[in-house]
């Protein structure tokens, strides 16, 4: 498996392993255009995948820091050596502009280089015993395998994410790809740490047809091996996933959806506010977790902001993400675009008024802006994630209010305040239900030390090295010196 060329087979223990059995079509969101072929994966693909992770376990979790910091340096400058390839397959396979895939690119490789030296930091503590002669410590110890399941947005990069973090507290892993973009969600991946040296069994992809992830999941819950499942999707999702780990008693970390609003405080740079709500809502049409979906701006700049962010938008050029000037591609595919149209149609039929946007060429959906939308519109209400390219606009009088109305939503991803008074807006950030609040930037301001993760229905666990908490666990282990001393 090499680029774009067609697939036929998972990466297992080290080698791309023809399935044998049938395979599906990978698809250009823009056009329709043939990506690849498949392999569409079974339960028994997943079972060799576990089982080889597992057998590579012991090995890997005693490797030497050094080794493993060289496997991941020499990771990271594979990436960014293929990334012409790598923004092409990123475009062509999940519809990301050029600005959007070599984010992920530099994400990426800086993450890489983080965890690098993760190896070294001190994983354990000395504790004071009441026991005489008695000496405590606590150490971390590597779960053994985790299975990933890694999404279709943001694919490189939040891939990374969902097994690099494991790998490098001394876990290995098995992922399933989204079968929306097996490749640069996982395959790719595959063929970068082959040739970085990985050992055989230490990271293992297996994809499936769509609709067929049931059977591959059920198998990441039933095995012994595999100690903790890493997803990242939707909430609908991850409760049906919660719902089966809940039995098998199987640890969970999830990086879900998030309704990310932003405020916009009467004494914000108008200017600067109106750059990160374009960056925060528009980045890959809005499809990724972090993007903002509505904003809340203080009256008096109500009127000003608006006319200033529809100027903005409507320069975003749109079309063919292989195009280098092209910032708004193609939404995944027919359902994101009819989802999409039918809220803005709602919102347009109880009274919102269209700022711009709101048209549709193939998958191509226009960055469209709300105001004045009624509270009862599916788009405006939070309770459901808009993945696309629509932003919502609320004037405000108080910002009590505002921060009480942007926080009424189940989700609590990411948030962002716009303000000259940092005090002030540090307080505000306090008082935010949120995983994520940044002041003075946008929703979707991403770098890879920094801790992601959200809160109610957003889910849990954090990225970064604040994840050793998720992929490790305690062991308190005693030693005593004298003779001990019983009640019988």
């Amino acid at each position: 498996m090499t680029g774009t060329s067609t697939v036929t087979s998972h990466f297992i223990n080290g080698a791309w392993t023809d399935s044998g059995g049938p395979t599906f079509p990978v698809r250009n969101p823009l056009d329709d255009e043939l990506v690849a072929d498949a392999a569409a994966g079974s339960a028994a693909d997943a079972e060799a995948a576990v089982t080889a992770a597992a057998a590579a376990f012991p090995s890997w979790a005693a490797m030497a820091p050094g080794t493993r910091q060289a496997l991941f340096l020499r990771a990271a400058d594979i990436v960014e050596r293929r990334q012409e390839e790598l923004v092409q397959l990123m475009a062509v396979e999940g519809g990301a502009s050029r600005a959007f895939s070599t984010f992920q690119i530099r994400l990426s490789a800086a993450m890489l280089r983080q965890a690098a030296s993760w190896g070294y930091l001190p994983v354990g503590d000395v504790i004071r015993s009441d026991t005489p002669g008695r000496t405590a410590t606590v150490t971390r110890k590597p779960l053994g395998v985790v299975a990933g399941f890694t999404p279709w947005n943001g694919a490189f990069y939040l891939a990374w994410r969902t097994f690099l973090l494991p790998m490098a507290f001394g876990n290995t892993t098995v992922i399933k790809p989204s079968e929306l973009a097996p490749i640069s969600s996982g395959l790719i991946h595959a063929e970068i740490l082959q040739e970085a040296g990985f050992p055989a069994g230490t990271f293992n992809v297996v994809t499936n047809a769509p609709g067929d992830a049931a059977a591959i999941a059920e198998v990441f819950f039933t095995s012994p091996a595999v100690r903790c499942i890493n997803f990242t999707g939707s909430d609908k999702t991850a409760r049906i996933l919660g719902e089966r780990a809940g039995r098998a008693l199987k640890r969970m970390v999830l990086e879900l959806g998030g309704f990310n609003p932003a405020i916009i405080l009467e004494d914000a740079d108008v200017e600067e506010s109106i750059k990160a709500v374009t960056f925060g809502a528009f980045l890959h049409q809005g499809q990724v977790c972090m993007n903002t979906r509505k904003v809340y701006v203080a009256r008096s700049l109500h009127d000003e902001f608006v006319s200033g962010l529809a100027e903005r938008v409507r320069a975003l050029k749109t079309g063919d993400p292989t195009d280098p000037a092209v910032i708004i591609g193609p939404l995944i595919n027919d359902h994101a675009v009819e989802q999409i149209d039918a809220r803005v149609t709602d919102a347009v039929d109880r009274g919102a008024t269209l700022v711009t946007g709101g048209k549709v060429e193939g998958r191509v959906y226009q960055p469209t802006i709300l105001t004045h939308v009624p509270a009862d519109a599916i788009c405006t209400t939070g309770a459901d994630e808009t993945f696309g390219p629509l932003l919502v606009v609320e004037a405000f009088d108080d910002a009590e209010t505002a921060l009480r109305d942007a926080q009424d939503t189940p989700y609590g991803l990411s948030a962002s305040i716009m303000t000259r008074d940092r005090v002030r807006g540090l307080a505000m950030a306090e008082r935010f239900d949120s995983g994520i609040v940044h002041v003075n930037a946008p929703t979707m301001a991403s770098e890879a030390a920094l801790p992601v993760g959200g809160v109610k229905d957003s889910g849990w666990g954090r990225s970064g090295y604040y994840s050793i908490e998720d992929f490790t666990e305690l062991r308190l282990t005693t030693m005593s010196s004298e003779p001990g001393r019983y009640p019988f």
